[in-house]
């Protein structure tokens, strides 16, 4: 299921999520710059994304783990114990931790950017409605630092960079869940035919979380960093709701 579009008004018109989805457009085109090549993406995510093993070591990746990773070897999990590497940093110029911010606004493809903006737009608009502006841009902050840290709990060896939205937005829709249950979201749905129709909310958010638990895990998806997001957005907002501006009330659907 995609959603399309939400029956929810809003009261503003939502400048910060029109801001991210321009500032990750114009960094996934103009500064990622996907058509110079696979080498280059490679290059500028190891660069510039966040990396488990070096968020736990407070290093960049080594040379050596670099090669063991993405040469023959294909190891996945190639973090050396602390201490135990001493060859020179593939990238000694990188900062790890201010990586977790920057990999927020990076994506590994063209599917990748347009899926995670649809959700942002859809969802993020009523968030930030109800959340005012600052208090919206650092919920979503926080939502993608919760998500990656998920991410980096399971898989702390993982010398594979994180990009993408994803786990900031999950939280948004963690966040829509709680506060907007009832709401139709129109949204193409993908069974023996494709089809569209109004669903509730809290159906389709609950079967988007569901689903990741059954993610491929060949495919290269930071699943654990969905599920942290959506959690996250999901307690902050049972936290907060009854705190929260009100709402126009929207058109539910049972």
């Amino acid at each position: 299921m995609i959603p399309l579009k939400d029956h929810n008004p809003t009261r503003r018109f939502p400048i910060i999520t029109v801001v991210l989805i321009v500032a990750n457009v114009f960094v996934y085109f103009l500064v990622q710059r996907p058509s110079e090549g696979e080498q280059r993406q490679l290059e500028f995510s190891l660069s510039y994304a966040a990396i488990p093993c070096e968020l736990v070591q407070g290093e960049p990746l080594s040379e050596d783990e670099l090669v063991r990773t993405f040469g023959r070897a294909n190891d996945s999990e190639a973090c050396a114990p602390a201490g135990t590497d001493d060859s020179d940093a593939g990238f000694p110029d990188k900062q790890v931790y201010l990586a977790v911010l920057y990999s927020m606004f990076l994506h590994g493809s063209l599917l990748h950017i347009a899926g995670n903006m649809l959700f942002l737009w859809v969802f993020g608009n009523n968030i930030e409605d109800r959340m005012g502006m600052v208090g919206y841009i650092l919920f979503y902050l926080a939502a993608g630092l919760a998500a990656t840290a998920a991410h980096v709990l399971v898989q702390p060896n993982s010398t594979i960079p994180v990009v993408g939205a994803s786990g900031a937005i999950a939280g948004v829709m963690g966040a829509y869940l709680v506060l907007y249950p009832n709401v139709r979201i129109f949204s193409v749905v993908f069974l023996i035919l494709v089809f569209f129709r109004d669903i509730a909310a809290k159906w389709l958010l609950g079967f988007w979380f569901v689903s990741q638990f059954f993610t491929n895990p060949n495919e290269g998806v930071a699943w654990v960093a969905h599920v942290g997001g959506f959690a996250f957005g999901a307690l902050v907002a049972l936290a907060l709701r009854d705190r929260l501006r009100p709402a126009p009330t929207p058109d539910p659907v049972y």
